[in-house]
């Protein structure tokens, strides 16, 4: 079984990047048509069957990246993680203070705005720590950028969340972009080629969507639904359009973790820590590693048991708990440029 991934890795290094370009930009075009013509449906569908599943790919990469020995990252690692640690159960503790009665909803956009605020500069400290420690000069140009964001955040945080929202299924390309790079090179140039298509293709489908009525939200589910697409947010725009364009970018996000990392970066059974340096390191964790792996396949099919008994109730925990996923992806998206 375990030569099953090594024949799909050979496989993948046999395929010419015009059949590469033809299945990236097929799948792109076939989920445009299934978001925009069943957004509610799609958007139920795709998070009961891959929300838990990408979670554990991506847990599973992340893993792979973590280098045997820190030495020089020490002090990188050690912001990352208390920074990921710190600022999930801040943003998990938000909802939780807002229906204790903590402070008043007047409030509550403040508290965004200084979660959001910390999370920036959590970010710009480890992009400055990341280029002194691979060039040993300061980026001064990141803090003005960050303190730009900042600002921003402050004018509208509510916004600036939901812009977040939109922009973190797309960081799923950035990384399909790094690791080909790393793996494929001959690919990069016409995978950033097909990515070009992207806005475009999301140009023709807030065209075309632009002109429908929003959707029925008549019940709790598809409620949520449309407020996560930023519905309150923007009366005046359909919700089909918002739901459609989020549940595609969702979707792209999904595809590249379940599909396309796992394909091009297979070098032998999934389950098998033996290719994760941390474990196979002689000094490393092997049995802490395949505990992760395998509590994370528990916690998956915990997810799908919710989903089936409560899904509305499962969705709402997922989506604020998730957001571990969201933090972790800045340092070792980092790690890689």
């Amino acid at each position: 079984m375990a030569a099953w991934p090594r024949a799909r890795a050979r496989e993948a290094a046999r395929v010419s990047p015009k059949i590469f370009a033809t299945i990236l930009i097929g799948s792109a075009i076939v989920s445009a048509a299934m978001a925009s013509w069943l957004p509610l449906q799609m958007s139920i569908a795709t998070v009961f069957l891959f929300a838990g599943p990408h979670n554990w790919f991506e847990a599973r990469y992340f893993l792979m990246r973590l280098p045997a020995r820190f030495g020089r990252s020490r002090n990188f690692f050690v912001v990352a993680f208390a920074g990921i640690g710190l600022l999930t159960v801040a943003y998990v503790s938000l909802p939780a203070l807002y229906y204790a009665n903590v402070w008043s909803g007047a409030n509550y956009p403040n508290a965004i705005a200084a979660w959001n605020t910390a999370m920036v500069l959590w970010i710009g400290a480890l992009v400055l720590m990341r280029a002194r420690q691979k060039s040993n000069r300061d980026w001064f140009w990141v803090l003005p950028i960050a303190f730009g964001l900042c600002a921003v955040n402050w004018l509208s945080p509510e916004m600036f969340s939901l812009a977040i929202v939109y922009v973190h299924p797309l960081v799923a390309l950035w990384f399909l972009d790094r690791h080909l790079r790393r793996t494929k090179p001959e690919w990069l140039r016409t995978y950033r080629r097909c990515l070009m298509f992207l806005p475009l293709l999301l140009a023709g489908m807030l065209w075309q969507l632009s002109r429908t009525s929003s959707l029925a939200d008549d019940n709790g589910l598809f409620w949520r639904i449309t407020q996560h697409a930023g519905a309150e947010l923007l009366p005046n725009v359909s919700s089909h359009m918002l739901v459609s364009t989020h549940v595609f970018l969702e979707m792209l996000h999904y595809g590249v973790w379940i599909v396309a990392l796992p394909l091009i970066g297979a070098t032998g059974a999934i389950w098998s820590v033996k290719t994760i340096p941390i474990a196979n390191h002689s000094r490393g964790f092997p049995k802490l590693i395949a505990a992760i792996l395998i509590f994370g396949l528990f916690v998956v099919a915990v997810l799908w048991g919710g989903f089936s008994v409560n899904y509305t109730m499962t969705r709402d925990i997922y989506f604020t708990v998730a957001i571990a996923h969201v933090l972790a992806e800045a340092p070792f998206l980092l790690r890689m440029i």
